[in-house]
């Protein structure tokens, strides 16, 4: 997994979209991140971590490549307009859904 900035964790997850346009997924998660690279002791240990500030960890993976950002609180509003506008853009490939009527499903089961 690839621990990437902000903005450049953008242009790697539109690389991501575009490769997987035609055929393919990308799963995308989101995560509270306190900052520990080690996980909680025992409950035996004292530990009496405290972060500084709330971050959100974001990945992203299509099976074959994984990246990942950490996001602070002061760049939420910023890296969230960026985040919708490339979500709003890469969404059209999706496929929609058959809508079928109630007067049809009615008639089937008569």
């Amino acid at each position: 997994m690839v621990l990437l900035e902000n903005d450049s964790f953008l242009t790697e997850l539109t690389r991501l979209f575009q490769r997987c346009r035609t055929s393919g997924s990308v799963v995308i998660t989101l995560k509270k991140y306190d900052g520990r690279t080690k996980p909680i002791p025992k409950k035996g240990q004292a530990d009496s971590f405290e972060p500084a500030d709330n971050k959100c960890l974001i990945r992203a993976s299509d099976g074959k490549k994984k990246i990942s950002t950490v996001i602070s609180t002061k760049e939420v509003i910023k890296f969230q307009m960026a985040y919708s506008n490339l979500l709003r853009a890469h969404m059209d490939g999706l496929k929609k859904k058959d809508k079928k009527s109630k007067s049809k499903k009615t008639k089937a089961t008569q």
